[in-house]
């Protein structure tokens, strides 16, 4: 005769592996992390964000967001960061810490800080020589004027502002090293070595910016938002800032815009800033 099971076994059986169960799951989850975190998250709108808490993709979309996040366990924050791409050559990393807390923590990716700088990736293209002889234009540029290119690319800007408009000096300011190279032949061909200099370099980073009086452009709204304070504060009443295509903000518009019609690109916008005298 087969022996049956009561169903109130079965279910006190079923109840005390539950119970086990979780029991495994609450100390696993103990030895694994430190502390809980709510966390919300406001993104850039608009944008495809990728998130990674401590480096782990996270899944989600919208442009806010919440997670509940584990610290490790001699840790008392996480660190999440956000990913996306504004424009087709441009990748934004930016990374926030999340510290624990009783209340929910707030974390907002929506703009730059001065506490935890973003990594910005912009893949190099070229300004066509259309766009650049109206950006020198639109800044005046003569022989007179210090030029500065940040994110030279291949240093047309400055060799044009010195060979074709006059100006006694050009500087380019590039990361890429293989650029720079390239920016150094460039000159030597165009005959304007002895007045122009190319350098590897930070561009939120050069410490002699305050020798020039036309800045010229070609980054990114967002590495232009990370420049403005430093134009603003750094070069001298009268300089010029010429940027192909990318703004300064909502805060900082442009003195006059114009379109480059017919270039090797389509229509280019070009903008103009001009520095003010500092308010005393």
């Amino acid at each position: 005769m087969q022996r049956k099971t009561p169903l109130i076994g079965i279910a006190l059986l079923l109840g005390g592996f539950v119970l086990l169960s979780s029991s495994n799951l609450l100390q696993g989850h103990e030895q694994a992390g430190g502390k809980t975190i709510k966390v919300k998250l406001l993104l850039p709108v608009g944008e495809d964000v990728l998130i990674k808490v401590d480096g782990k993709e996270v899944d989600g979309n919208g442009d806010v967001r919440t997670l509940t996040v584990t610290t490790p366990k001699d840790k008392d924050y996480v660190v999440i960061t956000a990913f996306w791409e504004p424009n087709n050559y441009t990748k934004i990393t930016r990374p926030r810490k999340a510290v624990a807390s009783d209340k929910e923590v707030e974390l907002d990716f929506r703009s730059p800080s001065n506490a935890e700088k973003d990594d910005i990736v912009v893949r190099y293209v070229p300004t066509p020589d259309k766009v650049v002889a109206a950006m020198c234009k639109m800044a005046k540029v003569g022989k007179d004027d210090v030029v500065y290119d940040l994110g030279c690319g291949d240093g047309r800007m400055v060799i044009m502002a010195v060979k074709d408009f006059g100006a006694k000096k050009g500087v380019g300011v590039d990361l890429r090293e293989d650029l720079i190279a390239e920016c150094k032949e460039s000159a030597k061909t165009k005959g304007v070595s002895d007045k122009v200099t190319f350098r590897v370099g930070d561009v939120l980073k050069v410490e002699d910016l305050s020798d020039a009086t036309v800045v010229l452009l070609y980054m990114g709204d967002d590495i232009n938002a990370r420049l403005k304070p430093i134009l603003q504060k750094t070069l001298k009443p009268g300089s010029r800032v010429v940027s192909h295509r990318f703004l300064m903000g909502e805060d900082w518009k442009p003195a006059r815009t114009e379109t480059i019609t017919n270039t090797e690109y389509g229509d280019c916008d070009i903008h103009l800033w001009t520095i003010e005298e500092k308010k005393k």
